[in-house]
């Protein structure tokens, strides 16, 4: 699923190449994808982009008449660039195609999704308000005025709450995922299971881990062409999706544990003093 720093990426590529340009037609190949009805998406014709931008995980490209298509690609959605027309007619099918956005001169980009569990989502608004996930967003991490003490408040309000799931929680911090919230835990030393409710000196290592993660993730991310930025991100991760792998910093064997629904990597030794966690699902297999 993209994250943080690859919708950032995303949406700094799709600026550049749409501001000032004028939209020819936005298609929608996939109609469940398409969460609104008012405005239709007719009224996108016509309009000139003013800017594409990232809010939390999701993609808001903003017309001169005060439109937002916004974007979110969940998790097996991808923007795909068309320097000319399309060689295919994007007719409604059981293809990756979702949506197609031609510009007045045949160029564009299409909205693609893989995989059979459809959760791509798109918008069409006149107010970014109207999109639910995008009004109960928390605050955003790499924002300059997102301060230590303010997430001091965040993690104290979260009480007993586990680390992984806060982190993960779109409402609590806008844009981390299931593998940059892995990440951020393996940098700070600390269990995904380590109460949200600390002392000043681990709230200060989490705040600076997870500030230093994705800094440094949006500049590696930067200037990536989009076909290329899953690759980058896989090739940079140092415990998600490396189960059974050697910790880069320890050598201790990496572990995960299995939901219905997803999977999170650790480290024993850099995270839970050694201590495997327990995998309900792999537990049950193994007995």
């Amino acid at each position: 699923m993209p994250e943080l720093p690859e919708v950032h990426a995303l949406a700094s590529d799709l600026d550049a190449r749409l501001r000032g340009r004028v939209i020819g037609r936005l298609q929608v190949t996939a109609f469940p994808a398409l969460k609104t009805y008012d405005p239709p998406i007719e009224a996108l014709s016509g309009e000139r982009i003013t800017g594409v931008s990232r809010q939390g995980k999701f993609l808001d490209l903003a017309t001169d008449g005060g439109l937002h298509l916004v974007m979110h690609l969940a998790r097996a959605g991808w923007i795909r660039w068309r320097a000319g027309q399309p060689k295919t007619s994007g007719r409604p099918g059981s293809g990756p195609l979702a949506a197609r956005l031609a510009l007045d001169d045949g160029s564009g980009f299409d909205v693609t999704e893989a995989g059979t569990k459809k959760s791509l989502a798109l918008y069409l608004v006149r107010d970014l308000g109207d999109v639910p996930g995008v009004a109960r967003l928390g605050p955003d991490p790499l924002a300059d005025d997102f301060s230590l003490e303010q997430f001091r408040g965040i993690l104290a309000a979260q009480g007993r709450a586990q680390l992984k799931g806060v982190l993960r929680d779109q409402s609590v911090i806008a844009g981390i995922g299931n593998a940059y919230s892995d990440e951020i835990l393996h940098v700070a030393r600390m269990s995904p299971y380590k109460p949200a409710a600390m002392d000043d000196a681990d709230s200060a290592a989490l705040y600076s881990a997870m500030r230093e993660t994705l800094s440094d993730a949006v500049a590696r991310a930067d200037g990536v062409a989009a076909s290329e930025l899953k690759a980058e991100k896989k090739s940079n991760l140092r415990v998600h999706g490396r189960f059974g792998e050697p910790c880069p910093v320890c050598g201790t064997r990496i572990e995960q544990v299995i939901f219905a629904d997803r999977t999170f990597q650790y480290c024993p030794g850099c995270q839970t003093g050694g201590r495997k966690l327990s995998d309900r699902v792999l537990d049950r297999l193994l007995k």
